[in-house]
C-alpha cells in the first residue's frame, strides 16, 4: 500500500499553516492576478470563492481522480514551485511535504487549511495479513460545514498575506461564503436533529466529522482510504449490525467502485445511495453545475431519507 496516510509523528513535520517568507509583496503574474495552486476540489472551490477576480486558481488533482492515491508529475511539481500561493487540506495529500521541500520558493505562501483543527482518528485497514487495524488521523474535515468555515478563513488569511492590496475584497468574499456555510450548517443541524435513526453505513470512512458534528454514528465498511478492501469478518460484522439496526440504505460514493456496498445491500435486502465525499467532481457533476454547497445539500437529503426509514 502506498504510504499516503501519515501518522501523527510524521504528519507534515515542520510546516506551519502559512509560510510567510516574503508574504508582504504581491507577486502577481503578468495578468495582474495571483497564481494560486490548490491540491484538490474542496480547496479549489473554497479558494475560488475567496479569491474572486484577483487570482488564477487551479487544482492539481483533475476532476474524476481519486485523491488518496494521486501523486504529482514533474509538470505538477513545476506548478507548485512557481505558485504565489499553494493551498492544501493536509494529511490527505501525502505527497505535499516532499513536494514543498523539493520546490523551495521563498516568495510562495503555503496554506494548510486544516491546521489548528482538532483532528479525529479514523480506522485504517492494514493490507498485511495479521496486522489488524491501525489508526491514522482523519483528513475529511471539509465534510463538516462548520469546519469548512475554518478552512475558508485560513485560505483568506493566506491570500491577504501575499496580496494585502486586495485585503478588503478577500475579506468580503470570505465573509459572504462563510455566511453561506453557516446557513448550510444550520440546515444540517435542524434536519438531522429529528431523524429516527442515528447510524448510517458508508463504504469509506469519510464522514466522521460530519457524524460527530450532528450527533450521528458513521459505520464504515472500509477505512480511511476508499480503495481498501474490508476483511471477511468485518463484512460479517457490518451485515449483522445493519440487520440489528434495521439499516435500509448502504451508502457508496462517486469515484470508487461500489461493489462492496452493493454486496452488503443485497445481503440485507437494502438499497444503495450516494453519499459524496467531495474529493472531486465528476463530469456529470460539472454538467449539472454542482458545487460544494449543492453537493452537500444532496448529501443531507440522502442522509435524511435513509435515517427516517
Amino acid at each position: 500500500m502506498k504510504t499516503l496516510w501519515l501518522t501523527k509523528s510524521l504528519m507534515l513535520t515542520g510546516l506551519s499553516t502559512m509560510l510567510m517568507t516574503g508574504c508582504a509583496t504581491n507577486t502577481a503574474s503578468s495578468d495582474g492576478k495571483l497564481d494560486v495552486v490548490t491540491s484538490f476540489y474542496p480547496m479549489y472551490e473554497f479558494t475560488k470563492q475567496v479569491a474572486g477576480e484577483h487570482a488564477n486558481v487551479i487544482a492539481l488533482i483533475p476532476a474524476g481522480s481519486e485523491p488518496h492515491d494521486w501523486e504529482p508529475s514533474a509538470k505538477d511539481m513545476k506548478k507548485v514551485k512557481e505558485a504565489d500561493v499553494f493551498i492544501y487540506n493536509g494529511i490527505v495529500e501525502g505527497w505535499a511535504e516532499q513536494a514543498l521541500q523539493s520546490t523551495a520558493n521563498t516568495k510562495r505562501v503555503v496554506v494548510e487549511a486544516s491546521k489548528g483543527i482538532d483532528l479525529i482518528e479514523g480506522l485504517h485497514e492494514q493490507e498485511e495479513e495479521g496486522e489488524g487495524h491501525s489508526h491514522d488521523l482523519d483528513p475529511h474535515v471539509w465534510l463538516s460545514p462548520s469546519l469548512a468555515q475554518r478552512e475558508v478563513e485560513a485560505i483568506a488569511q493566506g491570500l491577504i498575506a501575499v496580496d494585502p492590496t486586495h485585503k478588503d475584497d478577500y475579506r468580503s468574499n470570505a465573509d459572504t461564503y462563510i455566511a453561506k456555510l453557516k446557513a448550510l450548517d444550520e440546515t444540517f443541524r435542524n434536519t438531522l436533529a429529528t431523524v429516527k435513526h442515528k447510524e448510517f453505513v458508508t463504504q469509506h470512512a469519510a464522514f466522521g466529522y460530519l457524524a460527530k458534528e450532528y450527533g450521528l454514528t458513521q459505520v464504515p465498511i472500509a477505512g480511511l482510504s476508499p480503495e481498501e478492501e474490508p476483511a471477511p469478518d468485518k463484512m460479517a460484522d457490518i451485515i449483522q449490525f445493519a440487520r440489528e439496526k434495521q439499516v435500509k440504505t448502504i451508502f457508496f460514493e462517486t469515484l470508487v467502485d461500489p461493489k462492496v456496498a452493493t454486496t452488503i445491500a443485497k445481503e440485507i435486502n437494502a438499497h444503495t445511495d450516494v453519499l459524496n465525499p467531495l474529493e472531486g467532481l465528476t463530469a456529470e457533476d460539472k454538467k449539472n453545475n454542482l458545487d460544494y454547497i449543492s453537493v452537500m445539500t444532496n448529501n443531507l437529503q440522502a442522509l435524511k431519507k435513509a435515517l427516517v426509514e
